[in-house]
Parts: C-alpha cells; sequence; structure tokens
C-alpha cells in the first residue's frame, strides 16, 4: 500500500494545488492548423512548458491540407540572398532527432540532384554559398559525371548538377500525424474542430469561435491554416496569401526494373524552361513528378481536386524527353494539392498587425514543409520570448511604401 502522507506535512498536501497553480500560472496558447507549421509549432511550444490546445478541421495531413499527400522533398539547395537554407541545415538535424527519439523513419536520404540548365544556372551558382555557410554536404558534378553516375536520366540541355546526398525525400502525412501524437503524449490538447472567421480581427482577440458551437480563450493564438489564412484574415491576408492550384502525377515503373525506383535514383529538381521536380518510386508509391509553375487560383475547402489534362500532357512530354524508358509508362495515380502561395515565396511569420497576442504563420509557397520542425522551434521561442521574426517574414514588406 501507498504511504500516506502526514496532516504535519504540509509540503506534501500542498503539492497538487501547487502543481494546479503552476500550470494555471503557464501561457495558454491555442495553435489552429496541425500541419506542418503548426504542428510542430504546437510539439515545440508544449515542450518548453507551455499549455496548449491543437486545433484542426479536418486532422493532421489530411487530403485537402498542404501538408497532405504522402511526400516532400528535404533540400537545402534554395538561391542565393535567403534565409531557407539555413533554416533546412537546423530543420535536417530536428528531423534526426525525432526520427531518434520515435524510432521512425521520415526522411529517406535519396539524396538531391539539381539540373542546371545551359541557358541560366543562376539559381543553381547562387546557392553554392549558402550550401558552404549552413554546412548542408553537396557535390558539384559535371554533366559527364551525371550520365556515368545515372545512365537512365538523358542530361540534354545540363550544364553541370549539385548532389546533396543527405537530403531526399520525407513522408509528409505520417510525419504529421506523429508530431500530434508526440504533442499529445507531452500533455498537449488536441481537437478536431473548424475555427470560425468572426472577429478574428477584433482587437484583442479574446476568444475564437469553433465549428461545435463552443468558444476557445486563450493568452495567445497562432494560426498556421495554410490555404485557409486569406479567408480567415481577409483583411491582413486576402491579397497577400493566394491558394493555387498544383497537379501531381504518379507514373509505373517498369516491371523489374529497378532503375527509376529510389534505390538508383536521387530525388530531382530540373531548371529548364520551366521547373519540373520529382521523387523516384518506392514501395509506397510511383514515379513523382510535377511541374512546379503557379496554377490557377484553387478554393481548398471545395475545390473539385481533378487534374488539368494539359498539364498531364506537358509532364509525359517531360518524361518521355528527361526520362526515355519511362516513355509508355502507365498514369497509376494522381494528385491535386495547392500552394499557399505569397507574391515574393517567402513565408509570413508576423504578429497580426492589429491584434498583439494572435500570430500569422504561413505563406509556404509549395517549399514550406521541409521546415516544419525548425519554423516550430523558431516560433516557439518567439512567442515565448515575445520576438520579432526576420523581416523577410514580416508583413510589413507588403506595404506600399509612402
Amino acid at each position: 500500500m501507498p504511504a500516506v502522507p502526514r496532516a504535519s506535512s504540509p509540503s506534501a498536501l500542498e503539492a497538487p494545488h501547487a502543481k494546479l497553480l503552476q500550470m494555471k500560472s503557464k501561457p495558454h496558447i491555442a495553435v489552429i492548423g496541425a500541419g506542418a507549421f503548426g504542428g510542430w509549432t504546437a510539439l515545440h511550444l508544449r515542450e518548453r512548458g507551455a499549455r496548449v490546445t491543437l486545433l484542426d478541421a479536418w486532422g493532421p495531413g489530411n487530403s485537402r491540407a498542404s501538408s497532405g499527400g504522402e511526400t516532400r522533398i528535404m533540400r537545402g539547395t534554395y538561391g542565393p540572398d535567403q534565409p531557407y537554407t539555413e533554416l533546412a541545415a537546423r530543420a535536417l538535424k530536428l528531423w534526426q532527432k525525432y526520427e531518434r527519439r520515435w524510432k521512425r523513419q521520415f526522411l529517406h536520404r535519396t539524396g538531391v540532384l539539381w539540373l542546371a540548365s545551359t541557358h541560366d544556372d543562376s539559381f543553381e551558382r547562387g546557392s553554392i554559398a549558402p550550401l558552404h555557410r549552413a554546412r548542408i554536404k553537396f557535390t558539384e558534378l559535371s554533366a559527364r559525371e551525371m550520365e556515368k553516375r545515372w545512365p537512365q536520366v538523358n542530361f540534354a540541355g545540363v550544364h553541370w548538377g549539385i548532389f546533396e546526398p543527405e537530403c531526399g525525400y520525407l513522408d509528409a502525412r505520417a510525419s504529421c500525424q506523429s508530431v500530434v501524437d508526440a504533442f499529445i503524449a507531452e500533455g498537449g490538447t488536441y481537437r478536431q474542430l473548424a475555427v470560425s472567421p468572426d472577429g478574428l480581427e477584433s482587437v484583442p482577440l479574446r476568444s475564437v469561435k469553433l465549428s461545435d458551437g463552443s468558444q476557445l480563450k486563450a493568452d495567445h493564438y497562432v494560426f498556421a491554416c495554410g490555404p485557409w489564412m486569406g479567408k480567415l484574415f481577409p483583411k491582413t491576408l486576402g491579397k497577400i496569401i493566394h491558394s493555387t492550384k498544383q497537379d501531381i502525377f504518379f507514373f509505373g515503373t517498369p516491371a523489374g526494373d529497378s532503375r527509376f525506383t529510389d534505390n538508383h535514383l536521387p530525388v530531382w529538381g530540373d531548371h529548364g524552361d520551366r521547373f519540373f521536380y520529382g521523387i523516384p518510386g518506392s514501395d509506397r508509391r510511383g514515379f513523382k513528378v510535377a511541374d512546379d509553375t503557379r496554377g490557377p487560383a484553387f478554393d481548398p475547402t471545395s475545390g473539385e481536386r481533378v487534374v488539368s489534362p494539359a498539364t498531364l500532357k506537358r509532364v509525359r512530354e517531360y518524361l518521355t524527353f528527361r526520362f526515355p524508358a519511362m516513355k509508355d509508362a502507365p498514369l497509376i495515380e494522381t494528385r491535386v494539392c495547392q500552394y499557399e502561395q505569397t507574391a515574393d515565396s517567402h513565408f509570413i511569420v508576423d504578429r497580426h498587425p492589429r491584434t498583439n497576442n494572435v500570430w500569422l504563420l504561413g505563406g509556404g509557397s509549395g517549399h514550406g514543409f521541409k521546415h516544419g520542425p525548425a519554423l516550430g522551434e523558431t516560433m516557439a521561442k518567439l512567442i515565448l520570448k515575445d520576438g520579432s521574426a526576420p523581416d523577410v517574414w514580416q508583413l510589413k514588406r507588403f506595404l506600399k511604401k509612402t
């Protein structure tokens, strides 16, 4: 039988009450959106002792979300004059840390190959210095070296390349769910409910209305709602974040031919007349190819997720050119996702301009997923230490100069 505390031991009797007071004294933070940005932010906040309630309308990594789908690319090559190579370097360390902690693999280190065009290689050339500074491993390869290493690829029009051996692709949907599971295990509260836009731009924001008719009160609010950010904050973000339709295609690799699987081919990015990218086939999915060109406006809630025949035709032509043996590969799966796009493709990490207890976190612009662990860590520090984000992510960059 466990010992019963004696009445003469006030510390023993007061311990539960003291613990309750301690919990109440911690800031209560509501995080709306359980995707790559919101889920990781909630987890880092909870690990630092905050009381956190995480909300999502359809669940972590759901099919409507920008963090939905099976895979996303992990890479450090980003061109010159940007903060993302450093952020990716930190994210790489955090992905590894949490993989060890959870005994799960999310990052498949197939390597990432960048094909530098003979016409314009400024993106790749400008990436060299940031990769060095961030200490992300990479190798510069000539076209001949690439042809020897990956003979299944047609390198016509490619002058040279960058190969990042420690990067590759991430399991998207699965990792979103694991982050929320870890958050709950740490004592966080998760509720699968939508937030009403009514009153969100009030000053200050005292509570949010939920889809079950209840209200949630918190000290701080973090909105990480991807393509819904403009709908929730039409005055502030309606003209800044736009949702665009992005078609993704998966092709079947030839039977018995492993040349186009992740055992023998890296993830690739190809800067030609258009920017195409892809992920080799695996035991989970087919050979993924996408045209990164921004698509038409798209409603993430009610939009029908049917790919464009014109985009499919363009992708097939690319596939035939760059991977000749995949010329007649069957289309085995399609997916429509969306980018929550800003005009300059930079993130938005800032307080609401009129409501100091509201943080706006979005504008992933098609490249945000990989950064989730590092951006969530950054957000937790900013909120708990009352900090300010780097200028490149602040809303003031969109204000017209007078």
